[in-house]
């Protein structure tokens, strides 16, 4: 009998610490490289770039076994510049993520934190900027749509489905976390994707909400970077925005083939953040749109070596009659020293048509700080950089 009793106490006991189990994950990621950019306010310029096609980075991630397919779970990630080893995302020590939740492979995973929106979960991997054959620089102008995750949310609660034969869905909301303000400075969003075999395809929304009546530009800055849901990320101000995309990957043995459509509306539109577009933009006040259409492929020739390249057509209506209009072009080619080490050759053209006072943006990235901090003094734009990026 008291032999029995012993097992049972010892079998209950190793019972419990195998439910127990938890582990804790240090990863990151290094990109660092020299670009040239051919016109910055007139002039060419040469410098040392961090992240020019993934963001540096580095976190901790973890999880802990509860039992019955039920695990906690955690991940904190910050960003930072090689440049000169600061802190990225505002000087967010971990500005890229941070949130903790319960995972169930059979109910989903529910989370609570500084997180990624749906538009970034669902459409962004299908574009060019939310892969390592484009990244930075393949961003939308002015990243209009966050497929390139200027921002995150803030005080945000995010529901992902378990996986039903390929089709997954989510949704998150994030709260202004201020009395009285619950509409205000808030954001949510929802979407899904369904895979099979070589095909991907994924649909979402975003909305996020800021009460700017009678707010004059400076002002309707001052206040975007006031806490809430999306406190100082964005480079849209507006009082009002909506964004919604789908897309569509298909893969072929080496080749995978990919389309993108996003759309992004404004209303109470104010201009685009200058500390982010190198040059004053204004909508004054109006609504103010924008459309993307990007095609994107890339071909694996060997197991080392890749090529990719893409195309977006951006069409905008700024109101009063102001319609611009971008043609941007990517290219990359990158090698892969290791599973974890690449060295990459990657370009990008980009031509503002129609301009009507807008000069070329910084390619794509300016709203990252990778570039060369300003506008080019033309309706064109060329930016060449050859890099390394090390995973770990």
């Amino acid at each position: 009998m008291k032999k029995s009793f012993i097992f049972a106490a010892l079998s209950g006991a190793l019972a419990t610490a195998a439910h127990a189990q938890s582990s804790v994950s240090l990863y990151g990621l290094v990109d660092a490289g020299i670009t040239y950019t051919n016109n910055v306010k007139g002039h060419a310029n040469w410098q040392e770039t961090s992240g020019s096609v993934n963001s540096s980075r580095w976190g901790l991630r973890g999880n802990e076994d509860l039992g019955d397919g039920l695990r906690a779970i955690f991940t904190l990630e910050g960003g930072f510049s090689t440049n000169n080893g600061t802190l990225g995302q505002g000087g967010r020590e971990f500005g890229r993520q941070a949130f903790v939740g319960l995972a169930s492979k059979d109910y989903g995973t529910v989370t609570f934190g500084r997180q990624y929106d749906i538009m970034v979960d669902y459409v962004e991997p299908l574009g060019l900027a939310g892969q390592q054959y484009g990244g930075t620089f393949s961003a939308h102008p002015f990243d209009n749509d966050n497929l390139d995750n200027t921002f995150r949310l803030n005080n945000a609660v995010k529901y992902e489905s378990p996986n039903f034969g390929g089709l997954k869905f989510g949704a998150v909301y994030a709260f202004s976390n201020t009395a009285g303000q619950f509409s205000n400075n808030r954001a949510y969003s929802a979407g899904a994707s369904y895979k099979y075999k070589g095909l991907t395809l994924a649909a979402a929304y975003l909305q996020l909400n800021k009460d700017l009546s009678g707010a004059t530009p400076a002002a309707a800055l001052a206040s975007v970077n006031s806490a809430g849901a999306v406190a100082g990320d964005n480079t849209l101000l507006a009082g009002r925005q909506q964004t919604w995309g789908a897309g569509v990957n298909y893969a072929i043995g080496p080749a995978v083939a990919g389309f993108v459509y996003s759309q992004t509306n404004l209303t109470q539109g104010f201009g685009v953040n200058p500390a982010t577009a190198g040059q004053t933009i204004s909508f004054g006040g109006n609504s103010a749109h924008f459309q993307n259409f990007e095609l994107n492929g890339h071909y694996s020739v060997t197991r080392a070596l890749s090529i990719a390249s893409g195309y977006t057509y951006t069409q905008a209506n700024f109101g009063s009659g102001s319609e611009p209009k971008w043609g941007q072009l990517n290219m990359q080619i990158a090698y892969y020293l290791s599973k974890l080490t690449t060295v990459y050759l990657e370009g990008e053209y980009q031509h503002v048509m129609n301009r009507e006072g807008l000069n070329g943006q910084i390619i794509g990235a300016m709203i990252n700080n990778t570039s060369s901090g300003g506008a080019s003094s033309t309706s064109n734009q060329v930016v060449v950089t050859a890099g390394m990026r090390l995973r770990f």
